[in-house]
């Protein structure tokens, strides 16, 4: 491919988008430049706090199952409440849960706050995914999630290598920092980012269409829906467990901290280099097709974390699983905009980051326990089990379901942006990223 072509293939990945997207999107861009907890909380309980690889774990972990709860709360709150409340609340809270981990000491109470940023942090992502399916037209709504995942990423590998740099200044003052950032997201939502809710439907005369009300339960029934989910939390399983067991394997392997956080900024740095390639090559072609092959490159990809041995080998496994996110996250994510009714994008966001947040709860303490126990390589030989399973059930589970959606499994009917009262001037800020991650 020439430099003309890749110039081409960039302008038409970026162009076209409403200008609400790109406020979205910086915000996604400045939040993850300062996520700083997740990213070093393992090191900060067993480096610094002296605790054990499996309390780690565990503690990680209860940000996931806060996420549990978080998820579907924030879909609901997303649907009922409007998605620019939901989004400014949870960001303060999550903003208030970082701040006081810098300060709180006990372990009861640091397991207690990483619950609550959980369920702030999770709550968030419905309304956010909302946001982009709600203004952006159904053609072009895998391509805006790839772009903010690309924001996402490139904020977190500028936190991964600064965080790493910054150790010096201590844990605590990173969260700090965190704490910070996420201020200035919800400031910014609040200030620059429209109301994106659909109006009621109305019929012919003007009068309210009376919609089919939706429940967590009437989601879960979907068939091709709580399959998208099912198969979704084996991919977070796999996708999950190198937060906690990649830093660890390298410190089993005498490896420093600075080491982790400059090899887990590939991360960022692939996708960052890398998603608009991946987007042309990607476009338009089968949702079952690219959900089986990232799902492989995910389990061969953490499959190979058990043969390195240095920081390169270990980057380069990385760089593995790190093409499988960048295929999957926007795809699936399109996929649920997809197969969600207007009213509900909330909830069938919700109901998928619960499989986010789930796989955030059970990978951890797997992680953690099997590498006090049995060890790392038993950790990356199930990842890799994991993913092959993963792969199958797409390709044999979906295919139909998913062709029936179109080759362009991407977003719902395109619809107004309600009007907003927002001022017609203020600060830019950030907020936080959607689908991510750790998460998306």
């Amino acid at each position: 491919m020439s430099i003309d072509s890749l110039r081409r293939s960039a302008r038409e990945t970026v162009s076209g988008l409403p200008p609400g997207f790109w406020w979205l999107w910086l915000s996604t861009l400045v939040n993850r430049t300062g996520a700083f907890v997740l990213t070093f909380l393992s090191l900060y309980l067993t480096v610094e706090l002296g605790h054990s690889a499996w309390f780690a774990g565990l503690v990680v972990a209860l940000h996931g199952l806060g996420g549990v709860a978080g998820s579907p709360l924030g879909g609901m709150l997303t649907d009922r409440w409007g998605r620019r409340p939901t989004m400014v609340a949870m960001h303060l809270a999550a903003a208030a849960c970082a701040a006081a981990l810098a300060v709180v000491t006990s372990a009861w109470a640091i397991a207690a706050v990483v619950l609550l940023m959980g369920v702030a942090m999770q709550g968030v992502r419905p309304s956010i995914n909302a946001t982009i399916a709600d203004m952006v037209p159904a053609h072009d709504v895998r391509r805006a999630y790839a772009l903010n995942y690309w924001a996402l990423n490139l904020g977190f590998a500028i936190a991964s290598i600064g965080g790493g740099a910054a150790i010096f200044l201590g844990y605590r003052t990173l969260f700090v920092l965190d704490a910070v950032a996420t201020t200035l997201c919800a400031v910014i939502v609040f200030l620059r980012l429209p109301e994106t809710r659909p109006e009621a439907a109305v019929d012919k005369k003007g009068e309210p269409v009376v919609e089919e009300k939706v429940s967590m339960l009437t989601v879960l029934r979907d068939a091709p829906f709580r399959t998208l989910v099912l198969l979704n939390l084996l991919v977070c399983l796999v996708f999950t467990a190198p937060w906690i067991g990649l830093p660890l394997t390298m410190a089993n392997q005498g490896l420093s901290p600075s080491s982790y956080g400059v090899v887990i900024a590939v991360n960022g740095i692939v996708i960052v280099g890398f998603q608009l390639l991946v987007n042309k090559l990607t476009d338009k072609r089968s949702p079952v097709l690219l959900l089986s092959l990232s799902a492989l490159l995910f389990a061969f990809g953490t499959g190979a974390t058990a043969l390195a041995g240095s920081p390169v080998a270990f980057a380069a496994t990385v760089v593995v699983w790190t093409v499988g996110e960048m295929i999957h996250v926007p795809t699936n994510a399109a996929a649920t905009a997809r197969l969600a009714p207007e009213h509900a994008r909330g909830r069938y966001q919700g109901v998928m980051g619960m499989s986010w947040a789930v796989a955030g709860f059970v990978a951890p303490i797997g992680a953690g326990a099997i590498v006090d126990g049995p060890g790392p390589d038993v950790l990356w030989a199930a990842t890799t089990a994991i993913g092959v399973v993963a792969a199958v059930g797409y390709f044999t589970r979906l295919r139909k379901a998913l062709a029936e959606e179109g080759a362009e499994a991407g977003g719902g009917t395109p619809v107004a942006p309600a009007a907003s009262a927002a001022p017609a001037a203020g600060p830019v800020g950030a907020e936080d990223a959607a689908s991510s991650s750790v998460s998306a």
